[in-house]
Formats: structure tokens, sequence, C-alpha cells
């Protein structure tokens, strides 16, 4: 054999050796302890604030499975006038706040926006983060029920009235210039 330098090679052998083993942990974490653990955290603070839950478990694909931890739904309020004295109301889902398994054992947290049913497109989940196991705790379990109850209200609440607020707040910073005039001032300052 030609004498070559494997030692890379050998790094990235250990290396995805290294990340094959925690996908097993991960898996074994989630089913031991960390499903359970999410949702009796969820259901704690939630009855804490009175935040009415629905949580659910999918688990169709073993090693792939998600709590579902939703608002409901509801009759949005519209409807349809079918005949004079018909009415199709339109079905609203109030959105969720979800926890999936993902393929390697570490779990994405993302928040599903509410949609009215035959009325409007969903607006794409919104990613809160992906954790390994060991880093999900009832603080993180806090600031992501925090972070949906934000922004559902949001969605909620919108109007194209609002107020953008500037990028950029503080000493000598004009809160209404665009990000050519601003670097074009900074540039100016360091001279």
């Amino acid at each position: 054999m030609i004498d070559l330098n494997i030692d890379n090679l050998r790094n990235k052998v250990h290396n995805y050796n290294s990340v094959f083993e925690n996908t097993i942990k991960y898996r074994e974490v989630w089913k031991d302890s960390l499903k359970e653990q999410i949702i009796r955290d969820v259901r704690e603070l939630s009855e804490e604030v009175k935040l009415k839950l629905e949580i659910e478990t999918t688990d169709t694909f073993h090693n792939l499975e998600t709590i579902i931890c939703s608002l409901g739904n509801v009759k949005s309020g519209i409807y349809e006038m079918v005949e004079p004295d018909i009415e199709k109301h339109l079905i609203r889902f109030n959105g969720s706040l979800v926890y999936q398994q993902l393929y390697n054992g570490k779990v994405l947290v993302m928040i599903n926006y509410p949609i009215i049913e035959s009325y409007m497109e969903p607006r794409p989940p919104k990613t809160i983060a992906i954790y390994r196991p060991e880093e999900i705790k009832t603080p993180f379990i806090l600031r992501h029920l925090e972070t949906l109850v934000s922004e559902i209200t949001a969605w909620e609440d919108y109007d194209d009235d609002e107020t953008v607020l500037p990028s950029r707040i503080g000493f000598n910073h004009t809160p209404n210039m665009d990000l050519s005039q601003t670097a074009t001032h900074e540039n100016q300052e360091d001279k």
C-alpha cells in the first residue's frame, strides 16, 4: 500500500461513529424519559396559567414520534349561507406547539400558526430550535409556551398599521435611516 497519511480519514470515521452512537442514545432518552417529561411539564405549566391545551402524541413511525400541544379547533365565527336557514361554518385550528423527534434523535420544537379552513393558506411553521434531548429542561418548555402564546397573540392581533420599529436603537443612530445610509454613516464615524 502507498504510504499515505490517513489521520484525517481516521478522525472523520471516529466523528461519524460518535454521531451515530448519539442518535441511538438520543432515541433511548426520548423513549425512557423525555417524552413523558415534556408532556408532564407542558400539562403542569398550562394548568398553572389556565391555558387550555390538548396534548396528543403520534407514534405512527417508531423513533419519529411527535407531541402536539394544540390550542384546539373551534367555529371560526365565519360561515357561508348555503340556504336561507343553513349556515356552513368554517373551522379554525387555533395553532399548536410541536415537539418532533427527528431521524437523528434530536428534537425539533416548532409552532404551527392558526388557520381558518377554506379561507387562507397556512403560514409556514415557526421553528423555535432543534435540541439534543439533554438540553430540554422545564425552563425551556416554559419559554416555548411563552413563545407559542406570543406568536398566536400576534397572529390574532394582525393588522397592517403596525409601526415598524427601527432595527438599531442607541446613541448616534437615526431611527428611520435605511441600511445604506447607516453603513455610510458608520464608515464616516470610523475615520
